[in-house]
């Protein structure tokens, strides 16, 4: 996974990130997931309103940061960009082993971690937008992902934690076709 440096994020995300990390007391780590990560690691043009977070820790000083950056807060009324922690979210049980810091050093008290390009494109498997789509088919030209990886992740690691496997099973299969059919065609 590519690591960028402070030049590579856009504003108003540099500032409305900058303003978080000042306002921080001590070291805070955001597992970063969704379009904000598409667009800001993977360079897929396309506009996202907000940085959705999986996990924050330390989870008191996380709190303050999350308070601080959330949809209706000061900040958010600022810069119109906002931190979404994810409540439900369902990702490949072993991701935080495959996180890796993007924007190293940037930040005094800030640690951005990313999802690793399979762990992101199955986290996006259950709502199946047609944004999500589009996302899955830009990981898979820019990464490319290896749909055996992808595939055996799904089965090994997400599968069982679903409500419907069965349905996501065919979501799964449809967006290996579409991969394939994009890939034949180059």
């Amino acid at each position: 996974m590519p690591t960028h440096s402070n030049e590579s994020i856009p504003e108003p995300w540099l500032s409305f990130l900058r303003e978080l990390d000042a306002a921080a007391r001590e070291d805070v780590r955001l597992d970063c997931m969704g379009g904000f990560v598409v667009t800001t690691v993977y360079g897929f043009s396309r506009p996202t309103g907000d940085l959705d977070v999986l996990e924050i820790a330390p989870r008191d000083a996380g709190r303050a940061v999350l308070e601080l950056g959330m949809q209706g807060s000061a900040l958010h009324r600022k810069y119109k960009i906002y931190l979404d922690h994810v409540g439900v979210a369902h990702v490949p049980e072993d991701y935080e082993d495959r996180l890796t810091e993007i924007f190293p050093g940037t930040f005094k008290h800030l640690r951005l971690l990313a999802l690793d390009p399979y762990d992101l494109a199955l986290s996006k498997l259950e709502r199946n937008i047609q944004r999500d789509r589009d996302d899955v088919l830009h990981l898979a030209r820019t990464v490319p992902l290896d749909l055996e990886v992808l595939k055996d992740r799904y089965q090994k690691e997400l599968r069982w934690q679903l409500g419907n496997p069965e349905r996501e099973d065919l979501t799964l299969q449809l967006w290996i076709d579409a991969i394939e059919e994009e890939r034949s065609k180059q």
